[in-house]
């Protein structure tokens, strides 16, 4: 049994930093529940092929695989070369991310319509300043008109940019810097519209068409600018139109935030359009009353990936974790209802839930589960919905089983919600002050800090490692996505982590009352950080390619990232991979995504698993455009 305990805790300790988290694991392993970890080590060895992107199923001649060693076959039954192979595995990859991050944009734009129209139920435009300036971006008129007639103009304008027939997104235009946009027109990836991008890159990957690596490539860096300038942008925006334009909240991370008396619920996934009212629906009198007479002390929302963030943001709803805390907060015992929209959501996860009392309520008509609950969810009658799903919640309260609850008792404090406005209001109303700390070197520069969990990695290792380091040097940090949240866990988003900032970000800090660590939001809002380099850029004179930033993500998965990592180096932003993406069967592509791109964008990517030499590569980038720059 000594032994048995001891091995247990030897693959805690393993699996995550986080002591909260640690505890939650060890329930897991005891209680027999299958986690992600447990399926990567089942998938062991994982198959090389795969791992190095050169086997091929695009079409029934195959699949193929190249020999990555220099034997045969070295094509595959069309002839595809392993530089094809990988290049086209690779732009389908990040089209899929593109495509994910532009369909959410898509819906916020819809429920922003229905709104404008008054055909939605709940909804309402909230942020009528940030409505007024994105308007001015599409050069839609303002003055003698409502709100609601702007909002419906705005709205159609970019639904067509989806689709466009004019050849351009607003966005690119009025946003981004002159030379920039120079720089994209002579690459020639220079985004058209945002599903133009991705139908074309789903045609190039057909067997017969692009045959190119070189091609392939220069459209990947076009489609993932589609996404960070255009779908994704539109989505932080009009949410930000529709629920407000974050500003600094305080709050609580980690799986403590979960009550011992009160009905939880948490909300899983990627679209605030759904979350927005669940918060509404769970202060409806009526919810509370039922819930008091199932014998709980009220509704504990809590968020969980970027559904959290964006809660978070908003309201100060805690958040519970990251992606690989989902199955975590089941295994508490405590949780009475998932409920999920899309995007980062275990297929595991109602298999979990059905170990436990747990109910996974799914509400997306393109993202059913097997197992879950489904209520359909619909702008036109939302709060009807959300008070329907609240209600399944507190009903099943009195199924929890008390013998079954674990429940951390260490919750972090956080703050949160640093939109760019925010930033930039807090300097006076430009970035000059910020300029002039870089141009000191009290600051050196900035680096974004984005992407997901991945079991390939000690639970938040890489984040809070890679985080901790670039702070020490002077360099600040802006995260979004579970990024954002892992650093959080670990103490870095208050203000006294600058504490242990170097002394130049340390008094910054100390003066602002900021933490060195910024949550900008979720990984759509990486747009956030696009839109804050710009300005900084305009203001400069420059490109964003000249800036001293960078771009991390130590732990990535998701095809989301690879969109996100693309558009970051296509703008000009260096940025270190933590995981190897499956391009290394092929030299060329390595050779151009890591060097010779630099002399197309003064960027490039980067891959280094440990996180202290990830800081020391974002640094000597960072030096390398502070010279460029004279500073």
């Amino acid at each position: 049994m000594h032994h048995e305990l001891k091995f247990i805790k030897e693959e805690v300790e393993k699996r995550a930093l986080n002591e909260t988290d640690k505890e939650i694991i060890e329930k897991s392993i005891l209680d027999g529940i299958e986690t992600a970890w447990d399926r990567l080590y089942k998938q062991q060895p994982q198959c090389g092929f795969g791992l190095l992107g050169v086997c091929c199923n695009r079409c029934v001649l195959g699949p193929c695989r190249i020999d990555p060693f220099g034997g045969e076959p070295q094509r595959g039954v069309c002839g595809a070369t392993s530089d094809l192979i990988v290049a086209r595995n690779l732009l389908d990859t990040l089209a899929t991310g593109a495509a994910a991050h532009s369909d959410h944009g898509r819906e916020v734009l819809e429920v922003l319509l229905h709104t404008a129209e008054g055909k939605s139920q709940g909804y309402q435009i909230t942020d009528e300043e940030k409505l007024k300036a994105v308007a001015e971006d599409y050069g839609i008129k303002i003055e003698g008109r409502t709100k609601e007639e702007i909002a419906k103009e705005l709205a159609v304008a970019m639904l067509e940019e989806f689709g466009t027939l004019t050849h351009g997104i607003k966005f690119v235009d009025a946003r981004v810097p002159e030379k920039t946009k120079q720089m994209w027109q002579k690459l020639s990836i220079v985004p058209r519209s945002v599903d133009r991008e991705i139908v074309e890159a789903m045609h190039r990957v057909q067997m017969g068409v692009d045959s190119d690596y070189v091609n392939i490539l220069l459209h990947a860096l076009r489609t993932a600018l589609s996404d960070g300038w255009g779908g994704s942008m539109m989505a932080t925006d009009c949410s930000d139109i529709l629920f407000g334009t974050p500003t600094p909240k305080t709050s609580i991370f980690n799986l403590s935030v979960l009550s011992k008396d009160k009905v939880n619920v948490i909300l899983h996934g990627h679209n605030p359009i759904l979350s927005e009212m669940i918060v509404k629906a769970s202060e409806d009198p009526e919810i509370l009353k039922l819930a008091e007479q199932k014998g709980a002390k009220g509704i504990n929302l809590a968020g969980m990936c970027c559904t959290g963030n964006e809660l978070l943001m908003r309201k100060g709803v805690p958040i519970a974790g990251t992606l690989l805390d989902q199955e975590l907060a089941i295994v508490t015992g405590a949780v009475e209802a998932m409920i999920i929209d899309y995007q980062c959501i275990f297929p595991s996860i109602t298999f979990t839930a059905s170990c436990y009392h747990t109910k996974v309520i799914s509400t997306s008509s393109k993202a059913k589960f097997p197992g879950a609950i489904h209520m359909e969810f619909n702008p036109g009658s939302a709060y009807d919905t959300a008070k329907q799903i609240l209600r399944i919640a507190v009903e099943n309260f009195p199924n929890r089983n008390p013998d079954r609850v674990k429940i951390p008792e260490k919750p972090m404090k956080v703050m949160a919600g640093f939109s760019e406005e925010v930033i930039r209001k807090a300097l006076g109303g430009s970035y000059k002050p910020l300029i002039d700390l870089i141009v000191s070197g009290k600051i050196k520069g900035a680096v974004g800090i984005v992407g997901c969990n991945n079991p390939k990695i000690k639970m938040d290792y890489g984040h809070v490692t890679l985080a901790k380091e670039l702070i020490k040097r002077d360099i600040l940090v802006v995260e979004t996505g579970c990024s954002a949240v892992a650093c959080g866990k670990a103490g870095l988003l208050q203000p006294e982590a600058a504490d242990i900032a170097g002394e130049g970000l340390r008094q910054v800090c100390k003066t602002l009352g900021i933490p060195p660590v910024l949550h900008m939001g979720s990984c759509v809002d990486c747009s956030r950080i696009l839109v804050m380099a710009s300005k900084i850029a305009k203001e400069l004179g420059v490109g964003i390619e000249d800036l001293p930033l960078g771009g991390a993500a130590p732990e990535w998965y998701s095809q989301k990232a690879v969109s996100i990592g693309s558009y970051f180096v296509a703008s000009g932003v260096y940025t270190v991979l933590g995981i190897p993406p499956t391009v290394m069967g092929s030299k060329n592509v390595v050779e151009l995504l890591t060097d010779k791109i630099k002399g197309l964008t003064n960027s490039a990517f980067a891959v280094e698993p440990d996180p202290l030499k990830a800081a020391d590569l974002l640094e000597s980038e960072i030096i390398r455009k502070r010279k460029a720059l004279g500073i």
